[in-house]
């Protein structure tokens, strides 16, 4: 009794038992149809974030959240460069690095890759590579040895294992009295890594910094300095401000930057997901319209005599208007709960599909995944909350504004 004639009349409709029962199954349509729109969107980005946080957290384990290398020429100072690195509190690592494209050849046709010289005590605290051994040991890299370790997928394509031989042909050419000739090492293999990316399982090879600088006649400059950060989304800023302290002109790069492509395309695929689930809730929301509509059209005598009462054209519009906003609300509320709660057992409802029907949905050879995972973040349960509920603002907009044009005198003549 204390709520404005509009919405209590409004709440009465939603609750009254209508005549026209096909009106109520078109309203719950709607529910249904908005409220599922919105639980396989939440489902659906948790996932795609899931993934994207996997890839990056697995792509982060073999390489640094920020460089800081020379501009066409090498780092001399790194030992300094490194020093003033570990001041900055927000730094939590620094390591040397010396890199080149190279050509390995084993027992199988010739693969390209990334040989990369580090110092396994100084790469603990860039890298969990260390971790990531399938056979051999990180420390197995000692200078004047000349071993070096493969990511698995490389050396199952060149039929390698521990113990083989590699030839290492970089790209660098030097000067002999018979040309220019490619610098050619054999290294021995003294283990192998997965870090699960298949990037860098294909196309990375590592060797001790000492032994790659004195195949590539460095002598003791580096490519340059890998960090780790406290917090990675600041990789930038914080390789700038080193930078900025060391006071000499050097190449920087961030992670993000390394891997633009891969992270512009991750993006852009769950923006086109969410445009195209969007439209499972569009479809509940002309659900909406339609239910509305034929309500106004049954509701014809009872908008006349609330007109002949004394309700304004605007009330009449803010009955219809507060009727069909409460069925957006309870199918968003309704979807963004079953939303969480599939996203939380996704994993369970996938493990039981698999044993009934005797199947392995994410392979781990293919994926490199056991599970399903998923990150589910509040900033994205709210938006699509938000638009949810927008468009079912939106739909009850048409029906509320016909309802208000209804003249009193043309809908009570036949009645």
């Amino acid at each position: 009794m204390f709520k404005p004639v509009p919405v209590a009349i409004g709440l009465r409709y939603l609750r009254a038992k209508r005549r026209n029962g096909f009106i109520s199954f078109i309203s719950l349509a709607s529910i249904i149809g908005i409220a599922l729109g919105v639980a396989v969107l939440i489902t659906t980005l948790s996932v795609m974030n899931g993934f994207q946080r996997e890839i990056r957290d697995r792509l982060l384990q073999a390489t640094a959240h920020a460089t800081v290398a020379g501009a066409g020429e090498d780092m001399q100072d790194w030992p300094h460069a490194v020093k003033v690195a570990m001041q900055d509190p927000r730094v939590a690592g620094a390591a040397p690095y010396v890199d080149v494209q190279a050509m390995l050849s084993g027992n199988a046709d010739p693969q390209g890759a990334l040989v990369q010289g580090i110092v396994p005590s100084e790469e603990r605290k860039v890298s969990v590579l260390g971790d990531k051994m399938k056979t051999g040991r990180l420390e197995s890299l000692q200078p004047g040895e000349f071993n070096i370790l493969l990511g698995q997928e490389l050396a199952a394509w060149l039929r390698v294992g521990v113990g083989d031989s590699v030839v290492v042909t970089a790209g660098n050419f030097q000067g002999t009295p018979m040309g220019a000739m490619p610098k050619i090492k054999r290294f021995t293999v003294s283990g192998t890594f997965a870090v699960g990316h298949n990037d860098i399982d294909r196309n990375l090879a590592v060797v001790h910094m000492a032994d790659l600088q004195r195949v590539l006649r460095m002598g003791d400059g580096v490519t340059g300095v890998r960090l780790k950060l406290h917090d990675m989304d600041q990789a930038m800023t914080v390789a700038r401000d080193l930078v900025y302290r060391l006071g000499h002109v050097y190449r920087v790069s961030d992670w993000m930057s390394q891997n633009a492509n891969l992270y512009h395309s991750l993006k852009m695929e769950k923006t086109v997901m969410g445009i195209l689930l969007s439209l499972i809730i569009l479809m509940g929301a002309f659900s909406l319209v339609n239910s509305q509509v034929m309500l106004v059209t049954d509701k014809q005598a009872d908008i006349a005599i609330l007109r002949t009462l004394g309700l304004t054209p605007g009330g009449v519009m803010q009955v219809f208007m507060v009727q069909g906003s409460l069925i957006g609300i309870i199918g968003t509320v309704a979807g963004v709960i079953g939303g969480i709660t599939l996203t939380m057992n996704l994993e369970s409802i996938l493990d039981l599909i698999e044993k009934i029907f005797n199947v392995t949905l994410l392979p781990p050879d293919v994926y490199y995944i056991t599970g399903l995972p998923y990150d589910l973040r509040p900033d994205d349960v709210t938006i699509i909350a938000c638009v949810a509920l927008a468009m079912s603002f939106l739909a009850t907009l048409y029906p509320a504004w016909r309802a208000a044009r209804t003249q009193p005198a043309e809908a009570l003549r036949y009645e």
